[in-house]
């Protein structure tokens, strides 16, 4: 029989410790080996009882559970931390990740739900409540694709803009007052930094970043 999961319960609220615990030692394969109250509590049993998962709640009477999160994981810590939290804000959510929790529970998770990401946790696995995938994979979808256009110089995209308006390299130097030699330059750099091929891709570039007038 393999070794029981170790669970270190952080949260201020007595009723949630005491009802956690009371769920958690039901069950043959977990044993809770801490309570905490604080975030420096839960630093200092993490150290010292090295459990295989953490129950992390958001707001602690010191600290956020996600600063708490995040000193642990800095600290090279193997244990596996589940935020188990009321707040499902995208940027509680977001910050938890990043931080580097492997799991977000709200408190009205199920208790099947709950023993299955502890579960998931301890095996490395990832454990999302529902409602925290929603705002992660909201927040995903709100991040704007980079523009192609950020690594060009000011230069670089007025001959881009030319080339869009279907100017040659003699056309674009009488334009900008360069010589052709130069404007050939600024013509290969831009097609370079684009990662296009050739002339016509970056005109579409142009024309799809409203740089030409159409």
């Amino acid at each position: 029989m393999s070794e029981p999961i170790r669970i270190l319960i952080v949260d201020d609220h007595e009723i949630v410790r005491y009802g956690l615990s009371m769920v958690l030692t039901e069950e043959s394969d977990m044993e809770v080996v801490g309570e905490a109250i604080t975030g420096a509590e839960a630093l200092s049993l993490t150290a010292e009882l090295k459990p295989d998962v953490i129950l992390m709640d958001l707001v602690l009477p010191d600290m956020d559970g996600v600063e708490v999160t995040r000193r642990i994981v800095d600290s090279q810590s193997p244990s596996q931390i589940v935020m188990l939290t009321s707040f499902a804000e995208d940027g509680r959510v977001r910050d938890a990740i990043q931080a580097g929790a492997i799991g977000y529970l709200l408190k009205d998770v199920l208790r099947p739900d709950l023993l299955r990401a502890i579960r998931a946790a301890a095996r490395g696995e990832p454990a999302l409540h529902p409602e925290a995938q929603r705002h992660l994979m909201r927040q995903i979808a709100d991040v704007p694709e980079p523009s192609p256009l950020r690594g060009l110089t000011d230069r670089e995209r007025d001959v881009l803009r030319l080339i869009g308006e279907g100017r040659n390299n003699r056309q674009i130097a009488a334009t900008l007052t360069l010589t052709e030699g130069t404007v050939k330059g600024y013509v290969s750099a831009v097609l370079a930094k684009l990662g296009v091929a050739d002339r016509t891709q970056a005109a579409l570039i142009a024309v799809r970043n409203g740089m030409v007038n159409r």
